[in-house]
């Protein structure tokens, strides 16, 4: 096949899992990774955003306090985690800091992704990282945890970051370069899958229990995650990271399984906003803003002349023009208590208001949807 078109996809996330990263004892292939981060800074000289999804901290931490992972309890994981997370970080840092690039950690649970406010929270701290050309590195807080580690997390943790930073493409670099028929490592006769426009039941079924000693992952949570992201209008890859320099190994046309998504980020997103049954509240808006809003703005606090409903920051609001016609809706930064003292007011403003240095716009360009209401 040829190479992957990489312009296509300005910001990247990719997931790196435990059994490219570390080996059975538990060592990080520090080769390895070098090579991955010689790509990572290719990519970023020539434009792209790049975050990176890896697991590997309770492998390296497994075998730093002396813990058999296939014995180990939910303690015993999570003080590994504890453990591996700095190592594992630390060896990111030193690998991208060979090309000027910092790194910065972060640590997400469920609830960071699920939870509107706790959602904003989180893409507003990635955003200003990605804009300081800053790479994540991104891991699942296992040490928190308080339910057993389970198979495949990082899977869905790589689809959710994606979901949540509206990445153009994932990249799942996997120990098998793609979605096979059935596993190719049992059957000669397992064909290899270019290319899948619909994640249905049969595709679902080709995904199997395919599982490393290492990682616990498999092809089944990676197609899982693929149906994550697509379903946000993100491309999704799964590729062979067996390989040194996988990324490189992508656009001079190695074999992937390319998921494709039927929407942009930016239009699944606001599909979202727009589809929402659950609406808590109404920001009336002059006509000033409203117009400003046409022209690609953020709605500011001074925009706002009336405010309706009972809502909390991240919750979906309704905009009205003062006619009362629905121009639109998007996701509050401000609870209704909050909105209405800033009702009328200059940016500015907001600290000698709320007492707090808090959010310049009272919904932002990138969570709102416009109606036409010609």
């Amino acid at each position: 096949m040829s190479g992957l078109n990489f312009s296509n996809y300005r910001r990247l996330v990719v997931k790196v899992g435990s059994s490219l990263l570390v080996d059975d004892f538990g060592e990080l292939n520090r080769t390895w990774l070098d090579k991955l981060a010689n790509d990572v800074a290719d990519l970023s000289n020539d434009g792209h955003e790049v975050l990176i999804v890896s697991s590997g901290a309770i492998a390296i931490g497994g075998l730093v306090l002396g813990i058999n992972k296939q014995r180990a309890k939910l303690p015993d994981l999570q003080a590994a985690a504890a453990a591996g997370q700095v190592q594992l970080v630390h060896a990111y840092q030193e690998a991208l800091d060979r090309h000027g690039i910092t790194v910065a950690q972060i640590l997400l649970t469920p609830d960071d992704t699920e939870d509107r406010r706790r959602f904003l929270n989180a893409r507003r701290t990635l955003g200003k990282l990605i804009a300081l050309s800053v790479v994540p590195v991104i891991n699942e807080n296992d040490t928190v945890a308080t339910e057993e580690i389970r198979y495949g997390d990082n899977d869905r943790l790589a689809a959710r970051v994606a979901q949540l930073v509206m990445a153009d493409a994932l990249i799942l670099l996997s120990d098998v370069d793609g979605l096979y028929t059935t596993d190719p490592r049992s059957n000669s006769d397992a064909k290899h899958i270019l290319e899948v426009a619909v994640i249905n039941d049969d595709i679902l079924s080709m995904a199997g229990e395919s599982r490393s000693e290492v990682g616990t992952g498999g092809m089944a949570t990676k197609v899982q995650a693929a149906g994550i992201a697509t379903h946000a209008g993100c491309i999704t890859i799964i590729a062979s990271g067996v390989i040194d320099s996988p990324l490189r190994a992508l656009k001079d046309g190695g074999r992937c399984t390319i998921f494709n998504a039927s929407d942009t980020p930016a239009a699944a997103r606001k599909q979202w906003i727009a589809g929402v049954l659950d609406v808590s509240g109404e920001l009336s808006l002059d006509d000033g803003a409203i117009g400003a809003l046409r022209d690609g703005s953020s709605l500011l606090p001074v925009g706002v002349i009336a405010v309706a409903g009972d809502f909390s920051r991240g919750d979906v609001v309704t905009l009205k023009a003062l006619s009362g016609k629905v121009v639109g809706r998007g996701l509050a930064e401000y609870s209704s208590d909050e909105a209405s003292r800033l009702s009328g007011v200059q940016s500015d403003q907001i600290e000698n208001v709320l007492g707090y240095r808090g959010r310049s716009v009272m919904v932002h360009r990138d969570e709102l949807v416009l109606f036409n209401n010609d």
